[in-house]
């Protein structure tokens, strides 16, 4: 793994902000505290902020989030699980399934209607990740059940739709035009306490490479943010929806409280994914280069000529892909694309994951030491591949891209979506959530390299599995 462990959990704490742990602490804040016998305190004197400065009334914030709140909304969620003493044991829970009881976990978040008409609602796919039930509470206090539109993952979107009666929406602004200096304002419902309003500044744009999370493109802003707050708005001074909060960060995990660290997606990509989860009855449809790439090593860049140990090294590249048709070769280096600085190879996939397919791509590319400029059009990343495509003895199995979140946590490979019963992968072994490292066919990192590495059937099949945290190898017969 190339994250500390202690970095990712807390991280990986700190974005789960829909997470059970909201419901204890607001239990907590609900029940009086008991302070020890102590000797009376003197009464500070607070001195009263005047109403104005001679003729000048103060600025407040008021009238803009008296049109801002009631689009921000409070996200219930409820999932039925199935617990045993036996753990996940399947033999066990056979035996003795009069032990197993259910148990209904509960979960709090925001999200924000952005629609009134059609009553859509955005919020973060980690907020109702799981859920059979999820209910939203609006500020006039209605609660309305919701219906699941379609999620991504990867950059954390989610979409719901509510009865369109008498709603109010946020308008989305153009998040491409914040500035670091900017003023914005987090509003939702943090701990489940009710509708809490925050204030501050955007500390950065286009923030990436934090552990632990999918695609990544966030504001960072020093207002509060919260757990609870997750889904909700981060709007600018005119009350336009910037951006959806989604995660902060601390070392001693997010309920260790705000330490002006908040991450929020941009506006921009959060509509780029709603209006492909409406289109695409609740899926995205990635562009992809079709390539394999490295980082570049200190001593990898004496030897190409770099000036600097940096940029994604083209390793493969697939036939019939983009990178194909532009040109690209395996030993070139790519610096850019569309003028967005490439670091190394999660950096270029990161730019690839945020683009729609038809994409028009530039890429800066530095080719035996000379400087070179490509251009093509990102195509159809493929969302999954069925095993019978791949070789006869993986039949009934169904391969998947890796979540992204599992990538920047130090995997690669492929994840096993499904596993047909009684099928010849089932046979062989092969179970679904299973993560594919590595195989005798070849070197691959994603679902791309993967079905590449099978172009010649070997006589013996052997994949590297990691199950539960456990590495296997299994021979596929």
């Amino acid at each position: 793994m190339r994250t500390s462990t202690k970095t990712l959990l807390a991280l990986t704490a700190a974005a789960a902000f829909g997470g059970f742990a909201a419901t204890a602490i607001r239990d907590g804040l609900e029940t009086p505290a008991r302070a020890a016998p102590s000797l009376p305190a003197a009464t500070p004197t607070v001195a009263a902020l005047p109403a104005a400065v001679g003729t000048t009334p103060l600025p407040s914030l008021a009238p803009m989030l008296e049109r801002v709140t009631p689009a921000v909304v409070s996200v219930h969620t409820k999932q039925r699980v199935r617990v045993s003493p036996f753990g996940d044991d399947p033999i066990f829970r056979r035996m003795f399934p009069e032990l197993t009881q259910e148990r209904i976990n509960q979960s709090l978040g925001s999200g924000v209607i952005v629609d009134a008409r059609h009553g859509y609602v955005l919020t973060n796919h980690h907020v109702i990740e799981g859920a059979d039930e999820v209910s939203v509470t609006l500020a006039d206090g209605r609660t309305l059940a919701a219906e699941f539109v379609g999620s991504d993952p990867d950059t954390d979107v989610a979409l719901m739709r509510i009865p369109a009666q008498n709603l109010s929406a946020l308008p989305l602004a153009d998040s491409d035009r914040l500035r670091v200096g900017d003023f914005v304002v987090a509003v939702g419902n943090p701990f489940g306490i009710g509708q809490t309003v925050t204030s501050g500044i955007v500390s950065a744009v286009g923030r990436s490479g934090l552990p632990g999370l999918g695609f990544q493109n966030f504001i960072q802003t020093d207002a509060s943010i919260n757990p609870g707050n997750s889904g909700g708005a981060l709007v600018n001074l005119d009350g336009e929806l910037v951006g959806i909060n989604t995660a902060s960060f601390n070392p001693r995990g997010s309920m260790a409280g705000n330490i002006g660290l908040g991450f929020a997606i941009p506006t921009n990509l959060a509509r780029n994914i709603m209006n492909q989860l409406i289109a695409n009855n609740g899926v995205v449809i990635r562009g992809t280069l079709g390539l394999e790439s490295q980082d570049v090593t200190p001593q990898l860049a004496r030897g190409l000529g770099l000036d600097e140990a940096r940029g994604a090294l083209v390793t493969q590249v697939f036939a019939g892909g983009a990178a194909a048709a532009a040109g690209l070769q395996p030993g070139d280096v790519i610096l850019a694309a569309n003028g967005q600085r490439i670091d190394g190879r999660d950096s270029l996939r990161n730019f690839e994951g945020l683009q729609p397919v038809g994409s028009r791509v530039t890429l800066d590319v530095r080719r035996d030491g000379k400087p070179l400029q490509l251009a093509t059009t990102l195509r159809e990343q493929p969302r999954s591949l069925a095993g019978l495509q791949l070789d006869p003895r993986l039949a009934g199995a169904t391969f998947a891209e890796l979540p992204e979140r599992l990538r920047r946590a130090g995997l690669a490979g492929v994840l096993v979506e499904s596993v047909e019963r009684g099928s010849r992968a089932a046979q062989n072994g092969l179970r679904k959530d299973d993560i594919v490292i590595a195989a005798n066919v070849g070197q691959f990192e994603d679902l791309a390299g993967f079905r590449a590495s099978f172009t010649r059937a070997p006589a013996q099949l052997i994949l590297r599995i990691v199950r539960g945290n456990r590495p296997y190898d299994i021979l596929v017969q």
